[in-house]
């Protein structure tokens, strides 16, 4: 398995002659939005840094796309165009398949929590998550994770946006994913607590991880404080460098 960290949550997984898109953000520095934060963190527009030099081919190769939820900043205009344009087959919750039909794209999976279905030659689930602590949650609607497997390929947890949560938990002591990816950039808004786990969450998510992890949404959108070199140095305190990536945009990871 072959996965390109392009930014924030948007990643490709090429698993045979599938190459997965995954929460494409694929317009240029600040075309995606304006700022999440206006008073907590600077106000800049979204995303905050362009898109790697390298993504274009990968891009080129995509046969499947898979959305985990609705924010901009997991699919913005730029990527529904593409995905329309050419026609990518869309995964996504079954939760948000009308969203998704409405806004023109060729939706062909829709996916339910803990139902576990067909998937490209393998398998896929629908795994809770709840986009923050207290309040927040739940305007922030639904989310969900997936837990994959293909053949001859490791297996494959993205939590998505969450907390640390029982669901999150279960997953990763029961099912035993060889990769678990978490969203680490503890995102938060003007007011309520964060969106994302905070940092001891993560490392209690990278703890329980029985195999290698993976912590991407950092540093790409302006409501996201935490920093690789923040993640990289606590990682570093617990022990936790040897099993852990924290991929720089655009980098290429081999498992």
């Amino acid at each position: 398995m072959k996965i390109h960290h392009i930014r924030n949550a948007t990643m490709t997984i090429e698993t045979g002659k599938h190459v997965i898109l995954v929460d494409p953000m694929l317009g240029a520095k600040g075309t995606a939005g304006p700022p999440f934060t206006l008073f907590r963190f600077k106000p800049k527009r979204n995303p905050i840094v362009d898109l790697p030099d390298n993504c274009q081919p990968i891009l080129d190769k995509v046969t499947h796309c898979l959305i985990t939820h609705k924010h901009p900043d997991h699919i913005d205009k730029v990527a529904e165009a593409f995905l329309k344009e050419k026609n990518i087959p869309v995964t996504c919750s079954i939760l948000d398949e009308v969203f998704f039909k409405k806004k023109g794209l060729n939706v062909v999976h829709t996916v339910d929590y803990w139902k576990r279905i067909d998937f490209l030659g393998g398998k896929i689930e629908g795994i809770p998550a709840r986009h923050g602590y207290g309040y927040v949650a739940k305007p922030m609607g639904n989310v969900m994770g997936f837990y994959l497997e293909f053949k001859d390929e490791p297996s494959l947890y993205l939590s998505s946006d969450t907390i640390y949560t029982n669901e999150v938990d279960k997953v990763l002591r029961d099912y035993q994913p060889d990769i678990s990816v978490v969203a680490s950039g503890t995102a938060q808004l003007d007011v309520f607590q964060p969106l994302l786990m905070r940092m001891n969450d993560i490392v209690k998510f990278t703890k329980t991880a029985p195999g290698k992890v993976i912590a991407n949404h950092l540093e790409a959108v302006n409501h996201c404080p935490t920093t690789r070199l923040d993640l990289k140095a606590r990682f570093e305190q617990e022990g936790l460098s040897d099993k852990t990536f924290i991929p720089k945009d655009g980098d290429v990871m081999l498992f």
